[in-house]
């Protein structure tokens, strides 16, 4: 019981960023018109924020948190050290996803076209903004 109630509070805390988080994924999609939809969710898959179909943002956050464990399994088995990205080219464009602090990630869609190396350029910084606004948030409830 405590635990569920300790994780409904850290989510309502990690909504308290939900503006910033947008605000920062508009500026990201606007530096890179390839982007087909951005999206900052939990380590566990819960949508912080999104800039996408309205749809899709649900599914691309629980299928992003599978990845992201996927992707730290296999960093971590590799010795690879902590998981910082996932790149995956389809027929049909890019979907990349982003450590984003500690509880966050930040996936995008991107078309073919895309330059993929101003692609991780802008969406690194991205995701250490939206990193510090989430972290941020859970310290301020931590404090409280």
């Amino acid at each position: 019981m405590r635990r569920a109630l300790r994780m409904r509070a850290e989510r309502r805390q990690l909504m308290t960023a939900e503006a910033e988080v947008l605000g920062e994924l508009r500026r990201l999609r606007a530096r890179l018109p390839q982007l087909t939809g951005a999206l900052a969710a939990s380590a566990d898959g819960l949508v912080l924020a999104h800039d996408t179909v309205d749809g899709e943002a649900e599914s691309v956050a629980a299928l992003t948190a599978a990845a992201l464990g996927v992707g730290q399994r296999l960093t971590d088995s590799a010795g690879q050290g902590r998981f910082r990205e996932l790149l995956v080219r389809g027929e049909n464009g890019y979907v990349a996803t982003y450590a984003a602090g500690g509880s966050a990630v930040l996936t995008l869609l991107a078309e073919p076209r895309i330059n993929v190396g101003r692609l991780h350029l802008e969406a690194r910084r991205s995701s250490a903004r939206i990193g510090e606004l989430v972290d941020g948030a859970l310290e301020r409830r931590d404090l409280n």
